[in-house]
């Protein structure tokens, strides 16, 4: 689970924020911490650094050594096999056996020194019974009493079960300084008489500044002069532009859609609301905490309890009993050694969690690591975002209401009319809406449009002066009308002076949505919640058509981390709380969630800062993400508790006397196999 950030996250921008690391395992006990969950926090650390957004393609460097020793090193086994075989040949040279020893020990030490060495210099530092402690005594065991080929074995599959670690690990090194989009470069302020173009480090409380059209809003402010719209949807998931007049919020961030705007700085650049949004990401990226890596939480119990056993078999017998053999117990503790070898579970582990990841991602659903999985597994809550993620973010008209004396030809004509030559989303939901019926097209008189940046479009048709817009261009134009509370987002036309009624427009509902609603009950998602900067009218529609009780409308990107910070502190000991959204105000909720689930058409920084993306942005993908997750899971359980279950059998014949040396290591290497095929089935 991740922990809670938001002591970091409330910090002054002038403070050194402290990594809250409660619950991390590896900052919790270093001497656990193996060499791909360190790898795994190299990655998170890195994703702030210059430069590390330059994804690597293909295998790294470092990676190609290794896997090149592991060759080696297998290739070096199967000589030595080859010349052991050909000493016990009769008539062979005296010097094939100690030869076959010397290959089979170089294959051993070109696989694991680098193991052996993290091993014993933990044993120097006092931390001794962990993951490379055991691998290291079990291999140095097997390789003692002639099981050259199974300490070989046991390191090559160890190293390839570490590589398939990193490997997921290195998924998360993308980096999320692509969201410093949201801030200019550069931005352009008044000093004396003249527009100066300057970092919008250098603005200062007061200063003006002028955002043309297209241009993102380098400070937080207050519109000076102008009149137009905004594009909020990076900054408040709003799909309806915003209308910039003169007293209206600026946020850094906003873009200018079709008008110049006059901005007074309210505050500094690092003050403002997307560097807040940068440092809620980076802070809520912080506090992830790292599922500590399942072989590691095992050995703290198991390592200790089959040295401390095999100790036991291999002392107590031949000093307290008499008549008892120290060589024949030593072979019994050396044999019980070779069957506890973690073989079966590093390798079947994380190739089981591997093969999971590897099955979404054919499926479109790229995982970012194991815990992701895990996470996934134990949901019992999923939080939507609203546009984008529950809708397809595309406006349709969805309700015609004409008024008295007006039919509903008139009323969409007219508007299509007046929205002959706009650009605006809304406008082109209306033109569309027209098209379908098959009817000529309406336009306006040559020459006779005007758009009223912020308010709508007024066009005179055959004579008649025709208004399409929200309820402020009526008002301007002294136009009486319906002013009952709005219903969802509605454009109003007005006719000749008279008013021709309203048209209710929409972003819908997508195709799967209601199915991805019913698939997330039937895994036993026990509550579904919605967040959204939009309306409550906007959002309380779309969660009732979803089927979605619970809404949480009017948020910005603060909000919604608050709120899901609640719901967090609500379900916590009760299962993991998922997030799915798309857009760059729902980065730092993607990061903050126990996993955040981003879509494929959404942005990039919401795409960097979450856990799993979905390519082809349907919801019913959320469902498929839990369920691969879930079998996930079960399989590496079964192979958990097969391999327990066998070497534990094992264990105890061997401490008996009822296991040879050569049962022990086809049992062990059997297991292993099993384990392996069993994992692949996740790749389904």
């Amino acid at each position: 689970m991740k922990t809670n950030s938001r002591n970091s996250v409330h910090m002054s921008r002038t403070a050194n924020p402290v990594p809250v690391d409660a619950g991390n395992a590896c900052a919790d006990s270093e001497s656990d911490c193996c060499s791909a969950c360190a790898a795994h926090e190299k990655a998170r650390a890195d994703a702030f650094k210059p430069g590390s957004d330059d994804e690597k393609r293909g295998l790294s460097a470092g990676t190609k050594r290794e896997l090149a020793g592991l060759a080696a090193a297998a290739a070096l086994g199967l000589g030595g096999y080859a010349v052991q075989a050909a000493g016990k040949q009769a008539g062979a040279a005296a010097w094939l056996p100690m030869g076959s020893t010397l290959v089979f020990a170089a294959a051993y030490l070109l696989a694991g020194w680098d193991v052996l060495w993290s091993a014993a210099k933990n044993i120097a530092r006092g931390k001794v019974f962990d993951e490379l402690f055991l691998m290291a005594i079990a291999s140095l065991g097997a390789f003692f009493i002639g099981a050259m080929e199974e300490a070989i074995g046991v390191m090559v599959f160890y190293k390839i079960g570490e590589l398939l670690q990193e490997g997921a690990a290195d998924k998360s090194r993308r980096s999320i300084r692509s969201l410093l989009a949201m801030r200019p470069d550069k931005a352009r302020v008044r000093r004396g008489e003249q527009w100066v173009d300057c970092r919008p480090e250098d603005i200062m409380p007061g200063d003006l500044v002028l955002v043309r059209p297209g241009e993102r809003v380098p400070v937080d402010g207050t519109v000076l002069e102008g009149a137009g719209s905004f594009d909020t949807s990076s900054m408040t998931g709003e799909s309806v532009p915003r209308p910039a007049d003169a007293g209206s919020e600026a946020l850094s961030g906003f873009i200018a859609l079709d008008a110049a705007i006059t901005v007074r700085a309210e505050r500094i650049a690092s003050e403002s609301s997307a560097a807040r949004i940068v440092e809620l990401v980076e802070n809520a990226s912080k506090a992830k905490a790292k599922t500590e890596l399942f072989i590691t939480r095992f050995a703290k119990w198991y390592t200790p309890a089959v040295v401390v056993g095999a100790l036991l078999v291999a002392l107590v017998p031949p000093l307290f009993v008499p008549g008892q053999s120290f060589s024949a117990w030593a072979y019994r503790a050396l044999v019980m050694l070779v069957i506890s070898c973690p073989c079966a579970f590093v390798i079947s582990v994380p190739l089981g969690y591997f093969a999971g990841l590897g099955g979404a991602a054919k499926r479109g659903i790229l995982i970012k690591g194991a815990s992701v999985l895990d996470a996934l597994a134990d949901a019992k809550t999923v939080v939507f975002d609203k546009t984008g993620t529950l809708t397809d973010g595309s406006f349709s008209v969805r309700e015609l209401a004409p008024a008295d004396g007006f039919s509903d030809e008139d009323l969409l004509g007219g508007a299509v009319a007046a929205e002959t030559h706009s650009n605006h989303p809304l406008a082109v939901a209306i033109r569309e809406a027209w098209e379908s019926t098959g009817k000529p097209h309406p336009a306006c008189d040559d020459g006779a449009y005007l758009e009223i940046p912020g308010h709508g479009t007024v066009a005179m048709v055959d004579g008649s002066e025709v208004l399409a817009g929200g309820d402020r261009l009526l008002h301007l134009k002294g136009v009486p009308h319906d002013c009952r509370p709005a219903t969802g987002t509605e454009i109003h036309v007005a006719i000749a002076g008279r008013y021709a009624g309203r048209i209710g427009v929409g972003d819908a509902l997508k195709a799967d949505g209601i199915s991805a609603l019913a698939g997330l009950r039937s895994l036993g998602i026990r509550r579904v919640a919605m967040l959204t900067g939009d309306s409550s009218a906007s959002a309380h529609r779309v969660a009732a058509e979803a089927g979605i009780s619970e809404v949480h409308h009017g948020l910005l990107p603060e909000g919604k981390l608050d709120r899901l910070e609640a719901i967090l502190g609500e379900e916590r000991g009760r299962g993991s709380v998922i997030f799915v959204g798309d857009g760059v105000n729902d980065a730092p909720v993607l990061a903050r969630a126990d996993a955040g689930i981003a879509m494929g058409g959404g942005s990039d920084a919401a795409v960097e800062s979450a856990d799993v993306v979905l390519m082809s942005g349907e919801p019913s993908r959320v469902v498929e993400a839990i369920e691969r997750a879930k079998r996930t899971r079960r399989i590496v359980a079964q192979n958990i508790v097969f391999a327990l279950g066998i070497k534990l059998a094992f264990l105890g014949l061997g401490a008996v006397g009822l296991a040879a040396m050569w049962e022990a290591v086809i049992a062990d290497v059997g297991v292993a196999l099993i384990a392996v095929l069993n994992s692949t089935r996740a790749l389904k």
